[in-house]
């Protein structure tokens, strides 16, 4: 695309630990249109193997902050204010990457903004009381004051939400989330996924595997409960709040590995008998990747699981996986015997085929499209 009209890209934070699926959407929107990068705080630019690497990036004062570098979620009230301070005037067409306040910038009536939507912030809607139980902020002086924060986090989220122009969604399941939250509409386009990366492994292994941020909302202490009484080989790469604790619920047949290279996570990935997920995503990139590989997904029944994932109950001689509810471990329990004993009807080349569907071609080609519309009315 040309570099007229003027872009505008906002996302939240740029730091090398910030490296998930909204930022993959960024990195791709990049490669396609030629914008000006804006963000709450840049550390992307001075990092070599970034390939923001030497850009000129637009930042607010947050970027002088103490620990900054180390995530801006720790100055959560500021977040709002600080986004809003982003002079974007000199631009008609401003291209959001939202999962908290980066659809907040203010803008123009001359300008077009519109808001690729990970998520509606989840510390201020859905997971509310979970933040609050798990900072240990629900009680007391300070849990009156983060409630009273979060609720005006709430207000100005909606409000903010009136300054975009068009909303796209990573998923169904978050456009019915931005209906709920905000009363809006929005298109679905998938978010790419870089399934070129991965390698296709017809034979598998007699392990299980999970990936993921070791963070409560995660249910990895689920997954661990339930591979404790499966007493299956379980693999869990991943780093976060909940290590400690499930390094100590954990038996000898689950290894917790933490935080791993991409070529071992790739390697993990291929060569499981399946990849095991117990979250509520909005999209889920991740078992899109494991598909990728010809690995079957074993995975909880709601979010981005249910378009991702072919239940093989639904799709019989197409299954991708098996979904598995209520969000429990006797239901996950339950789940893996049903896989082993009906594993000979996943095909790993159909698996790897259907996350295909997901690729980065795919995303730009909807995303560009739906640009165009727009700059031609």
């Amino acid at each position: 695309m040309s570099s007229s009209p003027q872009y505008a890209l906002v996302h939240e934070w740029l730091t090398p630990k910030a490296t998930g699926g909204s930022e993959l959407v960024v990195k791709e929107i990049l490669q396609h249109i030629s914008a000006d990068v804006y963000s709450l705080i840049d550390f992307e630019s001075t990092n070599p193997e970034s390939y923001l690497y030497g850009r000129k990036i637009g930042t607010t004062f947050l970027q002088h902050f103490p620990f900054a570098r180390n995530g801006v979620q720790k100055y959560l009230p500021l977040l709002p204010f600080a986004i809003e301070q982003l002079d974007l005037r000199d631009y008609e067409i401003i291209l959001s990457s939202s999962h908290a306040v980066a659809k907040g910038v203010i803008t123009s009536p001359h300008q077009v903004h519109i808001c690729y939507c990970h998520t509606p912030m989840r510390y201020a809607w859905e997971l509310t009381f979970e933040y609050l139980k798990q900072s240990n902020m629900g009680k007391g002086v300070n849990g009156i004051l983060t409630r009273y924060i979060l609720h005006q986090l709430r207000q100005w989220d909606v409000i903010s939400a009136n300054r975009v122009d068009y909303f796209l969604a990573n998923s169904h399941h978050t456009a019915k989330r931005i209906w709920r939250c905000y009363r809006r509409s929005a298109e679905v386009i998938y978010p790419p996924v870089n399934v070129e990366r991965f390698s296709y492994q017809e034979k598998k292994e007699e392990f299980y595997v999970t990936v993921s941020r070791l963070v409560s909302y995660k249910q990895i202490t689920l997954i661990v409960e339930a591979f404790n009484r499966l007493q299956r080989p379980l693999v869990i790469i991943g780093n976060g709040s909940q290590w400690e604790e499930l390094r100590k619920q954990a038996r000898s047949n689950i290894q917790l590995l933490g935080t791993q290279p991409n070529a071992v996570v790739e390697s993990y990935l291929a060569q499981a008998k399946a990849f095991v997920y117990a979250a509520c995503e909005d999209f889920g990139i991740a078992l899109v990747e494991a598909q990728a590989c010809g690995t079957p997904v074993i995975a909880y029944n709601a979010g981005g699981a249910k378009e991702t994932v072919k239940d093989l109950r639904d799709y019989p001689h197409h299954a991708t996986g098996l979904l598995f509810s209520p969000q429990t471990p006797d239901a996950l329990v339950e789940a893996v015997e049903t896989f082993e004993a009906k594993s000979d009807q996943f095909i790993p080349e159909t698996i790897y085929h259907h996350a295909t569907r997901f690729n980065s071609q795919q995303f730009s080609n909807s995303y560009l499209k739906f640009l165009e519309t727009l700059t031609k009315q």
